[in-house]
């Protein structure tokens, strides 16, 4: 944690990282496929070129189709509206909400795509993109602060999640993400194995905001990264090629 200040925050809107765990719930339910084409108006997009590009059309008409109460049941089985670290001092708690958006404000598609009305900590999707760099364990993160709880550090399970077989499904828009899309700035830094990423920008009262996730297999084992929200024209790129950089 670089900035506990902003690590162990109350959380902030997702922005479009919300996309991941709407298309992992669409996977889940057989909506569709990394391929299948869906019809948006004046053309026809999939997932993998959505998420590369973080297409808001396509994962509004995906939370359409869900419906609020199949979003929200798989948004907290992956960690929204819960702690994410176990017994980690100072930690906030991100919310779900339990009623949908209202229409008027773009219901259940809005928070779908920007995440609108939802609250996400950097823990929180930290723990997420972790089982999915793990293939579906959802752990209690920790952050073991003395020479004894790291000698004595164990893994503390939350939860396993049944999404193993979805997850090579999402890894080609993630890494499409990387390559040429959205988060194509984190090359400017870094080639040395694949990346798999999810940018996301909001907009509030003419201020951006944004974040970056992403994780990815290293000699030393896998590797997450999460940087949060924040204030300036260009984050998104930004972002990602700060995470390069690192």
């Amino acid at each position: 944690m670089v900035n506990q200040r902003l690590a162990l925050s109350p959380g902030a809107e997702p922005c479009s990282t919300i996309k991941i765990t709407v298309a992992m719930a669409a996977l889940s339910e057989g909506l569709v496929t990394r391929d299948t084409m869906v019809q948006l108006p004046g053309f026809r997009m999939n997932m993998t070129e959505a998420l590369a590009h973080s297409n808001n059309l396509y994962f509004e008409e995906l939370g359409r189709e869900l419906g609020f109460d199949r979003v929200r049941h798989y948004a907290t089985q992956f960690g929204l509206g819960e702690l994410a670290g176990y017994n980690i001092p100072g930690e906030q708690l991100g919310v779900y909400p339990d009623q949908e958006l209202p229409a008027s404000q773009g219901g259940v598609g809005r928070m779908c795509s920007f995440g609108q009305s939802v609250s996400l900590t950097p823990l929180q999707l930290g723990a997420y993109v972790a089982a999915l760099a793990n293939g579906g364990t959802l752990y209690y993160l920790q952050h073991p602060t003395t020479a004894d709880d790291i000698a004595n550090f164990q893994p503390k399970v939350k939860r396993t999640l049944d999404i193993a077989k979805y997850i090579p499904e999402m890894q080609d828009g993630m890494a499409g993400a990387v390559e040429y899309g959205t988060a194509r700035r984190l090359r400017a830094n870094f080639h040395d194995f694949p990346v798999f990423g999810k940018t996301g920008t909001c907009s509030d009262n003419g201020t951006r905001f944004g974040w970056f996730a992403s994780y990815s297999d290293a000699p030393q084992g896998s590797l997450v990264t999460v940087l949060p929200r924040g204030r300036t024209a260009n984050l998104r790129p930004r972002a990602a090629e700060l995470t390069g950089a690192f």
